[in-house]
């Protein structure tokens, strides 16, 4: 009699269910391009706002010079929420674009290969795609500038990935051949 492969248990409330990599790869930069956008949009709202509230309030009588600091930390703190969450929502949205074309979309034009082209396409999709509801100025707009923000883009992703010593995709076959090994032994 052969040996029998280990039981499989089922999900119970408090486990967890693990996601596909690519899922969570996609969350983890969408999150990150939302925080990215926030401060990018936000902080300069924050200064602006500020700086004219006082040039506005000028002639404004305050009951105390703290009360004065803090109207004028309030309205640059509304800019910085408003102008932030605009900011944001769309960085993010273009990263999870950006993010979900190749695993998503054709995962056979990257497969075994990563180059500075490959990111170039998929940031000229994402921009044209991005910007599509403007119209054909508007898709050639989003086209363009996803084009110029792909090459140094993919010129920066292939030098991190050289500089690591091995691909994304090399990385990701070692780990599931590791995986497999050690279940096969294991079993």
């Amino acid at each position: 009699t052969g040996r029998r492969p280990p039981h499989r248990k089922t999900a119970a409330f408090g486990d967890q269910q693990q996601y596909p990599e690519e899922v969570v790869n996609i969350i983890k930069s969408a999150f990150t391009g939302g925080v990215v956008g926030w401060v990018y949009g936000g902080v300069p709202a924050f200064h602006q706002a500020r700086r004219a509230f006082i040039e506005r309030s000028q002639g404004e009588l305050f009951q105390n010079q703290a009360d004065a600091v803090q109207s004028a930390h309030r309205a640059g703190l509304r800019s910085f929420i408003r102008y932030g969450w605009r900011w944001s929502w769309r960085v993010a949205a273009f990263v999870a674009i950006f993010k979900a074309s190749p695993s998503a979309g054709l995962p056979w034009l990257v497969r075994g290969l990563f180059m500075v082209s490959v990111v170039l396409c998929f940031l000229a999709f994402t921009g044209a795609l991005f910007r599509m509801h403007l119209g054909l100025q508007g898709l050639a707009g989003g086209f363009i500038f996803g084009t110029a923000f792909g090459i140094p883009a993919g010129g920066l992703i292939v030098f991190i990935q050289k500089l690591a010593g091995e691909t994304l995709q090399e990385k990701r076959n070692r780990e599931r051949r590791e995986q497999y090994e050690q279940k096969l032994a294991e079993w």
